[in-house]
């Protein structure tokens, strides 16, 4: 789908705010309400807004963060894709280039829970070895 400079315009907006009202959004883009009603729903139609997100406070958010590292085993990933999905810390999974072929973003409210999910991954069947990151203080959040 072909997106314009209104388009990216109105989703940088909404990246602002997703709860900008459409009548805003139109006043700021300078367009009629129904025109950029329309391209929501054709952006939306299309795929390109798959939703509208909440994004907490770090005083809503569990307290303790880390992101690992894991490399796998040939042929693996889908039991330990499987398994991660089991494991209610784990928040993301993304496949990558490199060193490693995973990396697991994890939030847990205790460091117990922290240390048996890395536990957990770290004895999952595919697992060659991992490398974890405790996140300390985050100094840019730009993310949904």
């Amino acid at each position: 789908m072909q997106t314009d400079e209104t388009d990216l315009a109105l989703l940088a907006l909404l990246g602002e705010n997703a709860r900008m009202p459409v009548a805003t959004l139109a006043r700021k883009l300078g367009l009629a309400r129904t025109t950029v009603q329309a391209r929501l729903d054709r952006l939306e139609g299309n795929g390109v807004i798959l939703g509208y997100s909440l994004r907490l406070g770090s005083s809503a958010r569990p307290p303790l963060r880390a992101t690992v590292l894991v490399s796998i085993e040939p042929r693996s990933a889908p039991a330990v894709l499987s398994r991660l999905r089991s494991l209610p810390e784990v928040r993301r999974v993304h496949t990558t280039s490199g060193r490693f072929d995973l990396i697991v973003t994890l939030e847990a409210m205790t460091t117990e829970a922290l240390d048996e999910t890395l536990d957990r991954i770290g004895e999952a069947k595919g697992v060659n070895r991992s490398e974890s990151l405790i996140h300390l203080a985050t100094k840019l959040d730009r993310g949904p």
